[in-house]
């Protein structure tokens, strides 16, 4: 079989630990028997990361926004245990993917994996609940600090005018822990267009929460910006017989669970990652969830939206078979190949992403699939445990099957 043929190269981003065994198998059984592969490689291992500085993940965002299309494996956001566990790292290294998400400017929308053997937490929920989550500020670009006396913290802005404004943050009478965090009204901007355009072009209803009666400022700039944003959407959203609508977060968490799903929720930063991670094991697993980062000039990054699986990696190190849920990473794969097919034209490339991840699907429907999920099945589905290795081949027989 003639291999499908790429003209443009698409951002390859290396991870960490079992996550880029998987990168590498998924790979080898996958994508390279049947695509002529290119892509512009950048290894985000964090021993590679502290080797250079985190230039590596600066490089690799900007050429993210060249290419236009990048795929990114799960890597390691070192923690004191992390700097025990690599005691040559230099630095406490922050998030490559915080780090990524700054330059690109983008959203991300985290959508479940699903297939009928594995109903929801939530018996009510009967449709995919994407999760579109702002990818700037908020915790993430935060400052800490750490005191140890009586006094008083102020936070000071100092403008390039030379015009200060001052605000008392709180006077403490002993030890106390700090913390400053930003937004930009520019990012928040192009976080509301991209939901707004993310639901025309799924044609979803769109909910968005904050805390506006608390952060009375700062979610309420959030609230404005959404509702200044939404004016040149209003028509196409009544054309396409879909809504928009503001919420405190909390009541959000109500209405959603009591919901059916089939729609976009809109969340600051901090929020985002806390609800995607509910959404997706309510749904049955952190592995079958698929993450893209969609900025405002169209540039996409998409990952896996789990961790780095450092218990099956310790046990890949000591030559154990494991059974690691290689979905995730495998769908970051075949939707980088699908949208760098419909950039360039090439119809092939994208039917391949598209029948990629409908073998993957077929597999799980057959009931061969791996043990995070076997324990999930419904008691009358035949489901069988395999290794990852095994997984893959089955997926890559009825991918061969498909193709021919």
């Amino acid at each position: 079989m003639e291999k499908i043929k790429m003209t443009t190269p698409l951002v390859e981003m290396d991870g960490d630990e079992m996550t880029r065994v998987l990168w590498g198998w998924i790979k080898e059984t996958l994508i390279l028997p049947f695509v002529e592969l290119k892509t512009e490689y950048y290894d985000l291992g964090l021993l590679h990361r502290n080797e250079t500085k985190d230039q590596v993940t600066v490089d690799a965002a900007n050429a993210t926004k060249r290419l236009g299309v990048a795929v990114k494996c799960a890597t390691i956001t070192p923690n004191q245990q992390r700097m025990e566990e690599y005691p040559q790292l230099t630095e406490m290294w922050k998030s490559p993917n915080g780090t990524i998400r700054s330059i690109l400017d983008g959203t991300v929308f985290r959508t479940p994996i699903c297939i009928d053997a594995v109903k929801p937490v939530v018996k009510n929920w009967k449709k995919p609940i994407t999760i579109a989550r702002h990818a700037y500020g908020d915790v993430y670009k935060a400052v800490d600090l750490e005191t140890s006396e009586p006094g008083t913290a102020v936070l000071t802005f100092t403008g390039v005018s030379g015009e200060t404004k001052a605000l008392t943050v709180q006077t403490v009478d002993g030890p106390a822990v700090w913390q400053g965090a930003h937004n930009k009204e520019s990012s928040i901007r192009s976080f509301a267009r991209a939901c707004f355009q993310y639901a025309v072009d799924t044609k979803q209803n769109l909910w968005f929460a904050t805390k506006d009666t608390i952060a009375k400022v700062y979610d309420g700039a959030f609230k404005r910006i959404f509702e200044e944003e939404f004016v040149p959407y209003k028509a196409r959203f009544a054309e396409l017989g879909i809504t928009y609508f503001y919420t405190l977060i909390d009541d959000a968490v109500a209405r959603v669970i009591r919901s059916e799903g089939g729609y976009i929720w809109a969340c600051k930063n901090y929020d985002g990652d806390v609800m995607s991670d509910m959404v997706s094991t309510a749904f049955g697993s952190l592995a079958m969830m698929t993450s893209v980062l969609v900025s405002p000039d169209g540039t996409t990054e998409f990952e896996a939206a789990h961790g780095t699986v450092t218990r099956h990696y310790y046990k890949y190190l000591k030559g154990e078979e494991t059974s690691t849920n290689p979905m995730a990473t495998l769908f970051a794969w075949s939707g980088a190949l699908k949208k760098r097919g419909q950039l360039d034209g090439l119809a092939d490339l994208t039917h391949f992403g598209a029948l990629l991840e409908q073998a993957a699907l077929d597999t799980l429907n057959a009931g061969i699939m791996t043990k995070d999920l076997v324990g999930l099945v419904e008691p009358d589905f035949p489901a069988t445990a395999v290794t990852t290795r095994e997984f893959l081949d089955a997926i890559a027989q009825r991918l061969q099957a498909s193709l021919a």
